[in-house]
């Protein structure tokens, strides 16, 4: 079995998309009602990645997709929580044993095991987050019982990226991954294009740390877990002048929060979900959020699932259909100058209008 790394990179080079010894028991819980409109016997599932479901990103966000239907269906759901890849396969047949009818799994280190487990299962159904299912090699591969979520998160990074340029008062700004995967840099890909697209209407040199779009190649702290380390990348960039960050690294974003808050001026971009509301200590130093629709994404699945229209076609979130778009600008809404805000918004539409490409060696083709 090939490494995460050389698995990300077969990928890249494809030019494709994204995306203990024994797995967490599941938690089940029974469906508290809502319009009970779920077919008897329906059992919506989620397996998630070593980030776990309070990583205040996409883990959480699929998570509140997957407790909405069984709130609004009266579904029944159950979960699996893996706290490293040893877990991934046992927590699918966890899930397959436990007779769940639709089994999402998040996240791009997931879509391998979770292929073996469709292909091995094929009467099941299964939603992958964040990317295409993979085979042993990393290739993507279409796989009839598993549908891929995904998200053409370049787009909105562009808009972020255009912000940071626009707020940035050092004129440098920066941004670093988890680990090097799709789902990872095509964050970092369209951050870096924004800044670009500002630099060229607004004939300044705003510089990005952490990214390098043409080397596909740059900043990571290795893992989705440690703290530490984002701490210590941000402090980093700091020491070289940035003043705006966009860490795309999961909890171990919350070291940017924590460095942010000890060097006064420096701001946040926060991914995934909405920082500000998953992050209420740190408001005060998020800019804004790129944000995935993860949990309308999920609940959208299951409501075709149990009309008995499964398919594996992907699902791709865009600015157009509202998949991807950057949170309020809560405490620096006053701060943002109406230009700016003009400009963002004129930029937003001049992609949905296809008069601006967005793209990354990783967006969804």
């Amino acid at each position: 079995m090939k490494s995460t790394a050389a698995r990300a990179a077969a990928i890249l080079g494809a030019g494709a998309l994204l995306l203990s010894a024994c797995g967490a028991p599941p938690e089940e819980q029974k469906g508290a009602g809502g319009d009970s409109s779920a077919p008897k016997d329906y059992k919506a599932c989620m397996v998630s990645d070593q980030g776990g479901f309070d990583d205040k990103s996409f883990n959480e966000s699929g998570h509140d997709g997957l407790v909405a239907i069984k709130d609004q269906t009266g579904a029944e759901i159950q979960t699996a929580e893996s706290s490293s890849p040893a877990d991934f396969q046992p927590n699918l047949q966890n899930m397959l044993n436990q007779g769940c009818t639709l089994t999402y799994t998040v996240g791009f280190l997931l879509a391998g095991s979770t292929a073996t487990a469709a292909k091995a299962n094929p009467d099941a159904h299964y939603a992958i987050i964040d990317s295409p299912a993979l085979d042993s090699d990393g290739n993507p591969i279409e796989v009839e019982n598993v549908k891929p979520i995904l998200f053409d998160t370049a787009q909105a990074s562009y808009l972020a990226g255009y912000l940071a340029a626009g707020m940035s008062e050092t004129g440098v700004v920066a941004t670093y991954g988890g680990m090097k995967i799709p789902s990872v840099t095509i964050f970092m890909d369209g951050f870096v294009d924004g800044v670009a697209k500002y630099n060229e209407v607004h004939g300044t040199d705003v510089k990005v740390l952490g990214w390098n779009k043409d080397k596909q190649d740059g900043s990571f702290s290795g893992d989705f877990e440690d703290q530490t380390k984002g701490k210590t990348l941000t402090e980093g960039f700091i020491s070289q002048k940035a003043d705006i960050i966009m860490p795309v690294a999961g909890p171990v974003g919350a070291g940017s929060l924590a460095a942010a808050k000890e060097h006064d001026g420096t701001k946040v971009i926060w991914v995934d979900a909405d920082g500000a509301k998953t992050n209420p200590d740190s408001k005060e130093v998020i800019l804004t959020s790129v944000m995935k629709g993860i949990s309308p994404a999920v609940q959208d699945v299951a409501t075709a699932d149990m009309a008995g229209k499964f398919s594996n076609e992907p699902y791709v979130g865009t600015l157009e259909n509202e998949g991807v778009s950057l949170a309020p600008f809560y405490d620096f809404d006053s701060k943002v100058p109406a230009d700016l805000k003009k400009e963002i918004d004129s930029l937003k539409q001049d992609i949905i209008d296809g008069k601006v490409t967005v793209d990354s060696p990783s967006s969804p083709k």
